[in-house]
């Protein structure tokens, strides 16, 4: 497989290194939003959050907040804003799910998670919840 993260993470490829563990890498993004912006990625290939089996996806958030805790006792940022860009159309440049953890500073001139997408939805919450789960 020619997946530039799974050579990160096997240390094929260097990174800034801030936190390992059996599951779980994480490194200094190369093109930061701010300082200490940290992507987190599970060791074993999984392409997206759909592809990550079960038994991982806890291990991967355990590390998520291992980091996180790490960045606020060392840069002490003011929030976070974490975050998955999943598939080519939510933003996903690498075939390897990550997971993007940005210290947020006052007056950075970030928004929320809310500022990602202007799209909302024609129909009601209710039918779009029936359309998900049924009419249950």
């Amino acid at each position: 497989m020619d997946c530039l993260f799974c050579k990160i993470a096997s240390k094929e490829i260097p990174s800034e290194l801030v936190y390992e563990d059996e599951n779980s890498f994480a490194f200094l993004d190369i093109a930061p939003m701010s300082k200490g912006h940290t992507v987190v990625i599970p060791k074993k290939h999984a392409e997206n959050m759909i592809d990550l089996p079960m038994e991982e996806v806890g291990p991967l958030f355990t590390a998520v907040k291992k980091v996180t805790e790490l960045l606020q006792e060392k840069l002490s940022p003011k929030g976070f804003t974490i975050g998955i860009n999943h598939g080519r159309v939510g933003g996903q440049l690498v075939d390897h799910l990550h997971i993007h953890v940005i210290p947020r500073y006052e007056g950075d001139g970030g928004g929320s998670l809310h500022s990602v997408v202007k799209n909302p939805p024609k129909e009601s919450v209710s039918e779009i919840r029936k359309e998900i789960v049924g009419s249950n």
